[in-house]
């Protein structure tokens, strides 16, 4: 699987905002991006059928380190 990079423009609030959920759900910002993007996916599927790839985004997604 090749990991690719990509950057967004967001406003600085929003991303101080995301950071601090990510914080407390224990991941690293970048970490805590993939898990919503790996939810919106899932969520997306669910209501309109598989995507077709091999990577399924019910698995492989980094659990918080929150109790």
């Amino acid at each position: 699987m090749a990991i690719k990079s990509v950057s967004i423009r967001i406003e600085e609030e929003m991303l101080e905002k995301l950071a601090h959920v990510a914080d407390y759900e224990g991941r690293s910002l970048n970490s805590h991006i993939l898990v919503l993007i790996r939810n919106d996916i899932q969520s997306f599927e669910n209501q309109h059928g598989p995507i077709s790839g091999d990577i399924r985004p019910d698995i492989n997604v980094k659990p918080s380190r929150k109790s």
